[in-house]
Protein backbone atom coordinates (compact mmCIF):
# COMPACT_ATOMS: atom_id res chain seq x y z
CA UNK A 1 0.00 0.00 0.00
CA UNK A 2 1.15 3.55 -0.74
CA UNK A 3 1.64 5.91 2.18
CA UNK A 4 -1.65 7.83 2.69
CA UNK A 5 -1.73 11.56 1.94
CA UNK A 6 -2.16 14.06 4.75
CA UNK A 7 -4.81 16.81 4.63
CA UNK A 8 -5.77 19.92 6.59
CA UNK A 9 -9.01 21.11 4.98
CA UNK A 10 -12.45 19.52 5.07
CA UNK A 11 -14.53 19.52 1.86
CA UNK A 12 -16.65 22.39 3.21
CA UNK A 13 -13.54 24.43 4.03
CA UNK A 14 -12.23 23.90 0.50
CA UNK A 15 -15.53 25.19 -0.89
CA UNK A 16 -15.37 28.20 1.43
CA UNK A 17 -11.87 29.11 0.25
CA UNK A 18 -12.93 28.71 -3.38
CA UNK A 19 -15.97 30.96 -2.83
CA UNK A 20 -13.85 33.55 -1.01
CA UNK A 21 -11.36 33.63 -3.88
CA UNK A 22 -14.11 34.17 -6.44
CA UNK A 23 -15.50 36.99 -4.28
CA UNK A 24 -12.03 38.60 -4.20
CA UNK A 25 -11.63 38.37 -7.97
CA UNK A 26 -15.10 39.76 -8.68
CA UNK A 27 -15.27 42.48 -6.00
CA UNK A 28 -11.67 43.45 -5.16
CA UNK A 29 -9.99 42.59 -8.46
CA UNK A 30 -6.37 41.94 -9.35
CA UNK A 31 -3.93 44.46 -10.77
CA UNK A 32 -2.18 43.25 -13.93
CA UNK A 33 0.73 45.28 -15.30
CA UNK A 34 0.42 44.01 -18.88
CA UNK A 35 -1.78 45.57 -21.55
CA UNK A 36 -1.78 42.33 -23.55
CA UNK A 37 -2.92 40.26 -20.57
CA UNK A 38 -5.64 42.76 -19.67
CA UNK A 39 -6.89 42.78 -23.27
CA UNK A 40 -7.09 38.97 -23.35
CA UNK A 41 -9.10 38.92 -20.13
CA UNK A 42 -11.30 41.83 -21.20
CA UNK A 43 -12.25 40.14 -24.47
CA UNK A 44 -13.27 37.06 -22.48
CA UNK A 45 -15.68 39.07 -20.31
CA UNK A 46 -13.61 40.47 -17.44
CA UNK A 47 -14.15 44.06 -16.38
CA UNK A 48 -11.05 46.24 -16.66
CA UNK A 49 -10.64 49.57 -14.92
CA UNK A 50 -7.20 51.00 -15.51
CA UNK A 51 -4.76 48.26 -14.49
CA UNK A 52 -7.26 46.43 -12.27
CA UNK A 53 -9.12 43.44 -13.66
CA UNK A 54 -12.34 42.04 -12.16
CA UNK A 55 -13.02 38.45 -13.13
CA UNK A 56 -16.57 37.02 -13.14
CA UNK A 57 -16.83 33.67 -11.29
CA UNK A 58 -18.24 31.91 -14.36
CA UNK A 59 -15.24 32.94 -16.48
CA UNK A 60 -12.78 31.58 -13.92
CA UNK A 61 -14.63 28.33 -13.30
CA UNK A 62 -15.09 27.70 -17.02
CA UNK A 63 -11.43 28.27 -17.91
CA UNK A 64 -9.77 26.31 -15.10
CA UNK A 65 -11.70 23.21 -16.19
CA UNK A 66 -9.87 23.35 -19.53
CA UNK A 67 -6.42 22.83 -18.00
CA UNK A 68 -5.06 19.28 -18.17
CA UNK A 69 -4.92 17.16 -15.02
CA UNK A 70 -1.65 15.57 -16.17
CA UNK A 71 0.98 16.10 -18.82
CA UNK A 72 4.42 14.81 -19.79
CA UNK A 73 7.49 17.02 -19.53
CA UNK A 74 9.90 15.69 -22.14
CA UNK A 75 13.64 15.62 -21.54
CA UNK A 76 16.40 15.60 -24.13
CA UNK A 77 17.06 12.04 -22.99
CA UNK A 78 13.65 10.35 -23.31
CA UNK A 79 14.47 8.11 -20.33
CA UNK A 80 14.55 11.27 -18.19
CA UNK A 81 11.07 12.50 -19.19
CA UNK A 82 8.58 12.83 -16.34
CA UNK A 83 4.82 12.75 -15.91
CA UNK A 84 3.40 15.68 -13.92
CA UNK A 85 0.08 15.28 -12.13
CA UNK A 86 -1.78 12.34 -10.65
CA UNK A 87 0.31 10.80 -7.89
CA UNK A 88 3.63 11.57 -9.57
CA UNK A 89 6.42 13.20 -7.55
CA UNK A 90 8.87 15.27 -9.60
CA UNK A 91 11.84 16.90 -7.88
CA UNK A 92 13.79 20.00 -8.95
CA UNK A 93 16.74 21.70 -7.22
CA UNK A 94 16.79 25.12 -5.57
CA UNK A 95 15.91 28.14 -7.68
CA UNK A 96 16.71 31.83 -7.76
CA UNK A 97 19.40 32.18 -5.06
CA UNK A 98 21.77 35.13 -5.63
CA UNK A 99 24.42 33.57 -3.38
CA UNK A 100 26.19 30.22 -3.17
CA UNK A 101 28.19 28.61 -0.40
CA UNK A 102 30.53 25.70 0.22
CA UNK A 103 32.80 24.65 3.04
CA UNK A 104 36.00 25.75 1.34
CA UNK A 105 35.03 29.18 -0.01
CA UNK A 106 32.13 30.22 2.21
CA UNK A 107 29.18 32.40 1.15
CA UNK A 108 29.60 34.55 -1.96
CA UNK A 109 27.78 35.85 -5.03
CA UNK A 110 26.97 33.16 -7.56
CA UNK A 111 28.91 33.05 -10.84
CA UNK A 112 28.52 31.18 -14.11
CA UNK A 113 31.18 28.76 -12.87
CA UNK A 114 29.03 28.04 -9.82
CA UNK A 115 25.97 27.65 -12.01
CA UNK A 116 27.74 25.07 -14.21
CA UNK A 117 29.02 23.22 -11.15
CA UNK A 118 25.52 23.06 -9.67
CA UNK A 119 24.09 21.77 -12.96
CA UNK A 120 26.70 18.99 -12.96
CA UNK A 121 25.96 18.06 -9.35
CA UNK A 122 22.19 18.08 -9.95
CA UNK A 123 22.71 15.92 -13.04
CA UNK A 124 24.51 13.38 -10.83
CA UNK A 125 21.87 13.48 -8.06
CA UNK A 126 19.82 10.32 -8.52
CA UNK A 127 16.62 11.72 -6.99
CA UNK A 128 16.44 15.02 -8.88
CA UNK A 129 14.47 15.08 -12.14
CA UNK A 130 15.74 18.49 -13.26
CA UNK A 131 19.17 20.13 -13.36
CA UNK A 132 17.91 23.39 -14.80
CA UNK A 133 16.31 26.68 -13.82
CA UNK A 134 18.05 29.45 -11.89
CA UNK A 135 20.16 27.24 -9.65
CA UNK A 136 21.97 30.44 -8.72
CA UNK A 137 22.11 33.85 -10.33
CA UNK A 138 25.37 34.00 -12.33
CA UNK A 139 26.11 37.57 -11.32
CA UNK A 140 29.21 37.82 -13.54
CA UNK A 141 27.07 37.41 -16.69
CA UNK A 142 25.25 40.48 -18.07
CA UNK A 143 21.58 40.39 -17.17
CA UNK A 144 20.40 40.70 -20.77
CA UNK A 145 22.04 37.37 -21.79
CA UNK A 146 21.99 35.57 -18.45
CA UNK A 147 18.93 33.49 -19.37
CA UNK A 148 20.51 31.99 -22.50
CA UNK A 149 23.83 31.25 -20.76
CA UNK A 150 22.00 29.39 -17.99
CA UNK A 151 19.94 27.32 -20.42
CA UNK A 152 23.05 26.67 -22.52
CA UNK A 153 24.81 25.23 -19.46
CA UNK A 154 21.76 23.12 -18.58
CA UNK A 155 21.69 21.70 -22.11
CA UNK A 156 25.42 21.00 -22.31
CA UNK A 157 25.85 19.42 -18.89
CA UNK A 158 22.52 17.71 -18.31
CA UNK A 159 20.00 15.61 -20.21
CA UNK A 160 17.26 16.03 -17.60
CA UNK A 161 14.13 18.18 -17.98
CA UNK A 162 14.49 21.93 -18.55
CA UNK A 163 13.12 25.22 -17.26
CA UNK A 164 12.46 28.29 -19.41
CA UNK A 165 12.77 31.98 -18.59
CA UNK A 166 9.98 33.90 -16.82
CA UNK A 167 11.50 37.34 -17.37
CA UNK A 168 9.36 38.86 -20.10
CA UNK A 169 8.33 38.12 -23.66
CA UNK A 170 11.76 38.28 -25.32
CA UNK A 171 13.53 36.08 -22.80
CA UNK A 172 10.70 33.58 -22.81
CA UNK A 173 10.89 33.38 -26.61
CA UNK A 174 14.68 33.06 -26.50
CA UNK A 175 14.45 29.96 -24.30
CA UNK A 176 11.61 28.55 -26.41
CA UNK A 177 13.72 29.02 -29.56
CA UNK A 178 16.72 27.36 -27.87
CA UNK A 179 14.50 24.39 -27.07
CA UNK A 180 13.37 24.40 -30.68
CA UNK A 181 17.00 24.15 -31.83
CA UNK A 182 17.55 21.09 -29.64
CA UNK A 183 14.21 19.29 -29.95
CA UNK A 184 13.13 20.44 -33.42
CA UNK A 185 10.19 22.69 -34.31
CA UNK A 186 7.79 19.88 -35.11
CA UNK A 187 8.42 18.13 -31.80
CA UNK A 188 8.10 21.39 -29.85
CA UNK A 189 4.76 22.20 -31.47
CA UNK A 190 3.19 19.03 -30.05
CA UNK A 191 5.19 18.32 -26.88
CA UNK A 192 6.00 20.11 -23.64
CA UNK A 193 9.76 20.42 -23.11
CA UNK A 194 9.98 23.51 -20.89
CA UNK A 195 8.46 24.36 -17.54
CA UNK A 196 8.58 27.94 -16.24
CA UNK A 197 7.92 29.50 -12.86
CA UNK A 198 5.52 32.44 -13.03
CA UNK A 199 5.22 34.20 -9.68
CA UNK A 200 2.35 36.53 -8.89
CA UNK A 201 3.04 39.80 -7.08
CA UNK A 202 1.19 39.64 -3.76
CA UNK A 203 -1.08 41.14 -2.76
CA UNK A 204 -3.35 40.67 -5.77
CA UNK A 205 -1.05 41.76 -8.59
CA UNK A 206 0.67 40.21 -11.60
CA UNK A 207 3.94 41.68 -12.88
CA UNK A 208 4.00 42.64 -16.55
CA UNK A 209 7.12 40.62 -17.40
CA UNK A 210 5.73 37.52 -15.72
CA UNK A 211 2.37 37.95 -17.47
CA UNK A 212 4.05 38.26 -20.88
CA UNK A 213 6.25 35.21 -20.25
CA UNK A 214 3.17 33.26 -19.16
CA UNK A 215 1.41 34.21 -22.39
CA UNK A 216 4.31 33.14 -24.63
CA UNK A 217 4.90 29.81 -22.90
CA UNK A 218 1.18 29.00 -22.94
CA UNK A 219 0.90 30.06 -26.59
CA UNK A 220 3.66 27.57 -27.49
CA UNK A 221 2.19 24.76 -25.38
CA UNK A 222 4.94 24.93 -22.76
CA UNK A 223 4.16 24.45 -19.08
CA UNK A 224 3.82 27.25 -16.55
CA UNK A 225 3.81 27.02 -12.78
CA UNK A 226 1.61 29.81 -11.50
CA UNK A 227 2.65 30.44 -7.91
CA UNK A 228 2.07 32.98 -5.20
CA UNK A 229 4.85 33.59 -2.70
CA UNK A 230 2.80 35.62 -0.25
CA UNK A 231 4.14 36.43 3.20
CA UNK A 232 1.37 35.89 5.74
CA UNK A 233 1.15 38.99 7.90
CA UNK A 234 2.95 41.18 5.34
CA UNK A 235 1.71 40.65 1.78
CA UNK A 236 -1.29 38.49 2.71
CA UNK A 237 -3.52 38.16 5.79
CA UNK A 238 -1.80 36.82 8.90
CA UNK A 239 -4.36 34.02 9.11
CA UNK A 240 -3.65 30.92 7.07
CA UNK A 241 -7.18 30.70 5.68
CA UNK A 242 -7.05 34.36 4.60
CA UNK A 243 -3.71 33.77 2.91
CA UNK A 244 -5.13 30.71 1.15
CA UNK A 245 -8.11 32.71 -0.15
CA UNK A 246 -5.85 35.46 -1.50
CA UNK A 247 -3.18 33.28 -3.10
CA UNK A 248 -5.85 31.03 -4.60
CA UNK A 249 -7.37 34.10 -6.28
CA UNK A 250 -3.98 35.06 -7.70
CA UNK A 251 -3.24 31.55 -8.96
CA UNK A 252 -6.67 31.13 -10.54
CA UNK A 253 -6.13 34.39 -12.43
CA UNK A 254 -2.94 33.04 -13.99
CA UNK A 255 -4.56 29.73 -14.88
CA UNK A 256 -7.52 31.56 -16.46
CA UNK A 257 -5.15 33.71 -18.53
CA UNK A 258 -3.18 30.68 -19.71
CA UNK A 259 -6.30 28.85 -20.85
CA UNK A 260 -7.60 31.91 -22.68
CA UNK A 261 -4.29 32.10 -24.55
CA UNK A 262 -4.40 28.40 -25.48
CA UNK A 263 -7.05 25.98 -24.31
CA UNK A 264 -5.42 22.97 -22.68
CA UNK A 265 -2.11 24.74 -22.03
CA UNK A 266 -0.30 22.77 -19.30
CA UNK A 267 -0.34 24.59 -15.96
CA UNK A 268 0.67 23.76 -12.40
CA UNK A 269 -1.03 25.21 -9.34
CA UNK A 270 1.86 26.70 -7.36
CA UNK A 271 1.60 27.04 -3.60
CA UNK A 272 4.75 28.70 -2.20
CA UNK A 273 3.68 31.03 0.60
CA UNK A 274 5.09 31.42 4.09
CA UNK A 275 4.51 33.27 7.35
CA UNK A 276 6.42 36.34 8.50
CA UNK A 277 8.32 36.23 11.76
CA UNK A 278 6.65 39.13 13.55
CA UNK A 279 9.70 39.73 15.74
CA UNK A 280 11.86 40.86 12.81
CA UNK A 281 9.66 40.97 9.69
CA UNK A 282 11.61 38.19 7.97
CA UNK A 283 9.96 35.48 5.89
CA UNK A 284 10.09 32.13 7.71
CA UNK A 285 10.16 29.35 5.12
CA UNK A 286 11.10 26.62 7.62
CA UNK A 287 8.09 27.32 9.84
CA UNK A 288 5.28 24.84 10.59
CA UNK A 289 2.82 27.29 9.01
CA UNK A 290 4.66 26.76 5.71
CA UNK A 291 3.82 23.07 5.98
CA UNK A 292 0.16 23.85 6.70
CA UNK A 293 -0.05 26.14 3.66
CA UNK A 294 1.67 23.50 1.51
CA UNK A 295 -0.74 20.75 2.56
CA UNK A 296 -3.78 22.99 2.07
CA UNK A 297 -2.51 24.25 -1.29
CA UNK A 298 -2.15 20.67 -2.50
CA UNK A 299 -5.78 20.07 -1.52
CA UNK A 300 -6.94 23.14 -3.45
CA UNK A 301 -5.03 21.97 -6.54
CA UNK A 302 -6.64 18.54 -6.33
CA UNK A 303 -10.05 20.20 -5.91
CA UNK A 304 -9.51 21.87 -9.29
CA UNK A 305 -8.10 18.69 -10.83
CA UNK A 306 -4.69 20.28 -11.39
CA UNK A 307 -1.08 19.29 -10.74
CA UNK A 308 0.42 21.04 -7.71
CA UNK A 309 3.80 22.61 -7.04
CA UNK A 310 5.30 23.53 -3.69
CA UNK A 311 8.66 23.91 -1.99
CA UNK A 312 10.78 21.06 -0.68
CA UNK A 313 13.76 21.04 1.67
CA UNK A 314 13.34 24.60 2.96
CA UNK A 315 15.24 26.26 5.78
CA UNK A 316 16.01 29.65 7.24
CA UNK A 317 19.37 28.44 8.54
CA UNK A 318 22.46 30.17 7.20
CA UNK A 319 24.69 27.07 7.28
CA UNK A 320 24.41 23.30 6.92
CA UNK A 321 23.60 22.52 10.54
CA UNK A 322 20.98 20.88 12.76
CA UNK A 323 18.49 23.70 12.09
CA UNK A 324 18.88 23.19 8.35
CA UNK A 325 18.32 19.45 8.72
CA UNK A 326 15.29 19.78 11.01
CA UNK A 327 13.49 22.44 8.98
CA UNK A 328 14.33 20.86 5.63
CA UNK A 329 13.01 17.43 6.54
CA UNK A 330 9.93 18.97 8.16
CA UNK A 331 8.96 20.94 5.04
CA UNK A 332 10.00 18.17 2.64
CA UNK A 333 7.86 15.62 4.48
CA UNK A 334 4.83 17.91 4.35
CA UNK A 335 5.35 18.33 0.63
CA UNK A 336 5.84 14.62 -0.02
CA UNK A 337 2.87 13.44 2.04
CA UNK A 338 0.38 16.05 0.82
CA UNK A 339 0.40 14.86 -2.79
CA UNK A 340 2.40 17.73 -4.31
CA UNK A 341 3.46 16.76 -7.84
CA UNK A 342 6.29 19.17 -8.65
CA UNK A 343 8.78 20.13 -5.95
CA UNK A 344 10.85 23.23 -6.61
CA UNK A 345 13.62 23.84 -4.06
CA UNK A 346 13.81 20.11 -3.36
CA UNK A 347 17.55 20.42 -2.71
CA UNK A 348 20.24 22.94 -1.87
CA UNK A 349 18.48 25.96 -0.39
CA UNK A 350 19.78 27.84 2.66
CA UNK A 351 19.03 31.24 4.18
CA UNK A 352 15.38 31.68 3.20
CA UNK A 353 15.97 31.16 -0.56
CA UNK A 354 19.02 33.46 -0.66
CA UNK A 355 21.82 30.88 -0.81
CA UNK A 356 22.41 27.69 -2.76
CA UNK A 357 24.72 25.31 -0.89
CA UNK A 358 26.92 22.78 -2.65
CA UNK A 359 26.88 20.51 0.42
CA UNK A 360 23.16 20.83 1.06
CA UNK A 361 22.40 20.00 -2.56
CA UNK A 362 23.81 16.50 -2.19
CA UNK A 363 22.49 16.06 1.36
CA UNK A 364 18.97 17.03 0.32
CA UNK A 365 19.16 14.64 -2.62
CA UNK A 366 19.60 11.92 -0.01
CA UNK A 367 16.61 13.24 1.96
CA UNK A 368 14.59 13.16 -1.26
CA UNK A 369 15.46 9.48 -1.59
CA UNK A 370 14.16 8.89 1.93
CA UNK A 371 10.81 10.56 1.27
CA UNK A 372 10.45 8.81 -2.11
CA UNK A 373 10.76 5.55 -0.20
CA UNK A 374 8.20 6.68 2.36
CA UNK A 375 5.71 7.68 -0.34
CA UNK A 376 6.06 4.30 -2.03
CA UNK A 377 4.80 2.41 1.01
CA UNK A 378 4.90 -1.38 1.03
CA UNK A 379 3.00 -4.38 -0.28
CA UNK A 380 0.72 -6.50 1.88
CA UNK A 381 0.58 -9.61 -0.29
CA UNK A 382 1.89 -13.16 -0.29
CA UNK A 383 5.49 -12.09 -0.82
CA UNK A 384 5.25 -9.21 1.65
CA UNK A 385 3.72 -11.29 4.42
CA UNK A 386 6.63 -13.74 4.05
CA UNK A 387 4.88 -16.66 5.76
CA UNK A 388 7.12 -19.28 4.18
CA UNK A 389 10.26 -17.42 5.35
CA UNK A 390 8.76 -17.08 8.84
CA UNK A 391 8.04 -20.81 8.90
CA UNK A 392 11.59 -21.60 7.73
CA UNK A 393 13.15 -19.42 10.41
CA UNK A 394 10.83 -20.55 13.18
CA UNK A 395 11.16 -19.43 16.81
CA UNK A 396 14.57 -17.83 17.54
CA UNK A 397 15.48 -18.27 13.87
CA UNK A 398 17.54 -16.12 11.50
CA UNK A 399 16.64 -14.35 8.25
CA UNK A 400 19.95 -13.16 6.79
CA UNK A 401 20.52 -16.53 5.11
CA UNK A 402 17.02 -16.90 3.66
CA UNK A 403 16.35 -16.63 -0.10
CA UNK A 404 13.36 -14.39 0.66
CA UNK A 405 15.73 -11.85 2.20
CA UNK A 406 18.10 -12.06 -0.77
CA UNK A 407 15.29 -11.55 -3.26
CA UNK A 408 13.63 -8.63 -1.44
CA UNK A 409 16.08 -6.53 0.54
CA UNK A 410 17.10 -4.18 -2.29
CA UNK A 411 13.51 -3.40 -3.14
CA UNK A 412 12.29 -3.15 0.46
CA UNK A 413 15.15 -1.29 2.15
CA UNK A 414 16.36 2.18 1.23
CA UNK A 415 20.14 2.49 1.51
CA UNK A 416 21.90 5.81 2.21
CA UNK A 417 24.99 7.05 0.44
CA UNK A 418 25.94 9.88 2.81
CA UNK A 419 24.13 9.20 6.08
CA UNK A 420 26.26 7.03 8.38
CA UNK A 421 24.97 3.82 9.97
CA UNK A 422 28.31 2.31 10.99
CA UNK A 423 29.17 1.55 14.61
CA UNK A 424 31.07 4.20 16.54
CA UNK A 425 34.52 2.65 16.27
CA UNK A 426 34.27 2.33 12.49
CA UNK A 427 32.90 5.87 12.14
CA UNK A 428 35.64 7.23 14.41
CA UNK A 429 38.36 6.12 11.98
CA UNK A 430 37.55 9.24 9.96
CA UNK A 431 35.10 11.00 12.27
CA UNK A 432 33.59 13.27 9.59
CA UNK A 433 30.29 15.02 10.12
CA UNK A 434 27.65 15.03 7.38
CA UNK A 435 28.64 18.41 5.93
CA UNK A 436 32.25 17.23 5.51
CA UNK A 437 31.07 14.01 3.86
CA UNK A 438 28.87 16.04 1.50
CA UNK A 439 31.82 18.33 0.71
CA UNK A 440 33.84 15.29 -0.42
CA UNK A 441 30.88 13.95 -2.39
CA UNK A 442 30.28 17.03 -4.55
CA UNK A 443 34.01 17.37 -5.22
CA UNK A 444 34.06 13.75 -6.36
CA UNK A 445 31.09 14.42 -8.68
CA UNK A 446 32.82 17.37 -10.35
CA UNK A 447 36.15 15.54 -10.65
CA UNK A 448 34.56 12.54 -12.37
CA UNK A 449 31.83 14.35 -14.32
CA UNK A 450 31.24 13.35 -17.93
CA UNK A 451 28.74 15.55 -19.79
CA UNK A 452 25.94 13.75 -21.63
CA UNK A 453 26.89 15.64 -24.80
CA UNK A 454 24.77 17.48 -27.33
CA UNK A 455 26.47 16.35 -30.52
CA UNK A 456 28.49 18.61 -32.79
CA UNK A 457 25.59 19.71 -35.02
CA UNK A 458 23.29 20.66 -32.15
CA UNK A 459 26.07 22.43 -30.28
CA UNK A 460 26.97 24.40 -33.42
CA UNK A 461 23.35 25.48 -33.97
CA UNK A 462 22.90 26.34 -30.31
CA UNK A 463 26.09 28.43 -30.25
CA UNK A 464 24.93 30.27 -33.36
CA UNK A 465 21.63 31.19 -31.71
CA UNK A 466 23.36 32.35 -28.51
CA UNK A 467 25.78 34.52 -30.53
CA UNK A 468 22.74 36.10 -32.20
CA UNK A 469 21.19 36.92 -28.81
CA UNK A 470 24.51 38.32 -27.52
CA UNK A 471 24.76 40.67 -30.50
CA UNK A 472 21.22 41.92 -29.78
Amino acid sequence: MACPRVTCLTPDEIENIHAASLWILERVGIRIFSTEARDILSKAGAKVEGETVYLPPKLVETQIKKAPAEFTLHARNPARSVRIGGDNFVLAPGYGAPFVSDLSRGRREGTIEDFINLVKIAQACSNLDLASGILTEPNDVPEEIRHVKMLEASLKYSDKCLMGSPYGKKKALDTIHMAEVVFGREFLESHTVLITLINTLPPLSLDGRMAEALIEHARHGQAVIIASMAQAGSTSPVTISGTLAQINAEILTGITLAQLVKEGAPVIYGCASHPVDMRNGAMAIGAPETALITISGAQMAKYYGLPCRSGGALTDSKIVDAQAAAESMHTLMATALSGVNFVLHAAGILETYLTMSYEKLVIDDELCGMVRRLRRGFAVDENGLALQAIAEAGPQGFYLDKMHTLHNFRQENWEPRLLNRENYSHWAEEGKDLAAIAFSRWQEILACFEPPGLGKDLERDLNAFIEKVEKG
